[in-house]
């Protein structure tokens, strides 16, 4: 049997129907979506990870947005958060362009794969636990079939939480359990876990996460990769 690729692995993501909870939200959200994306065709899949397939650093969010991920079918793309972590990006030498829109918009990426800890728009965003278990195994084979990647950016406690996880299941302990915060950093294995608080809107508008906190975590990130 020919070993598995990221392009094995991304067909599969795709044709996920695990959590029907989560299918049913998804193409909920695809048959009523707000009036500014009413004349979209909605990607209402699961999301694949994507980026540089040699990559060095390994950026991890919670789960697409429904009007975001969920529409455009690129993690991170069309939605406020995904605005404020490829303007980040861009700044800090890992994006092409500032904007991710669609995933035809040009927008390329070197040395950073992007991917989430649940590949389907959950309702609020908040993942059950047994969902969360269900699509684990992705972000595990994802890291197997990345052996460049040396850093982990979590974005946020439940992708910290989902990122220790995955490690754990390629045999790789900390000591102690290391607790969530941003800018904390936890050596483990052949991996260090950098925590961001997420780049969504309640970080953000409340500034409890600004563009020089999150340039300051891919700058670090780049640091510890050797990128520079």
């Amino acid at each position: 049997m020919a070993p598995e690729t990221l392009t094995d692995l991304t067909a599969e993501v795709i044709s996920c129907r695990a959590c029907p909870r989560l299918v049913a939200w998804r193409e909920e959200a695809a048959a009523n979506p707000p009036s500014r994306f009413a004349a979209e065709q909605y990607w209402a899949l699961p999301l694949p990870g994507w980026g540089d397939a040699g990559a060095r650093v390994l950026a991890v969010g919670l789960a697409p947005a429904a009007n975001g991920g969920n529409r455009t079918g690129r993690i991170f793309t069309g939605d406020s958060s995904g605005d404020f972590l490829f303007a980040s990006l861009h700044r800090t030498g890992f994006a092409s362009q500032p904007t991710s829109i669609s995933p035809d918009d040009g927008l390329t990426v070197s040395g950073l794969y992007v991917a989430a800890v649940v590949r389907c728009a959950p309702p609020d965003n908040k993942p059950l636990p047994d969902e969360r278990d269900r699509c684990l195994p992705y972000l595990v084979r994802e890291l197997r079939l990345l052996p460049d990647v040396r850093v982990i950016v979590a974005l946020g406690a439940f992708a910290w939480d989902g990122a220790l996880r995955a490690i754990r299941e390629l045999g790789h302990r900390a000591p102690l359990r290391p607790r969530f915060g941003h800018l904390e950093e936890a050596r483990i294995g052949p991996y260090v876990l950098l925590g961001s608080y997420h780049p969504s809107q309640q970080n953000t508008f409340t500034r409890r996460l600004t563009p020089p906190m999150l340039d300051a975590v891919m700058v670090r990130a780049r640091e510890l990769a050797n990128l520079d």
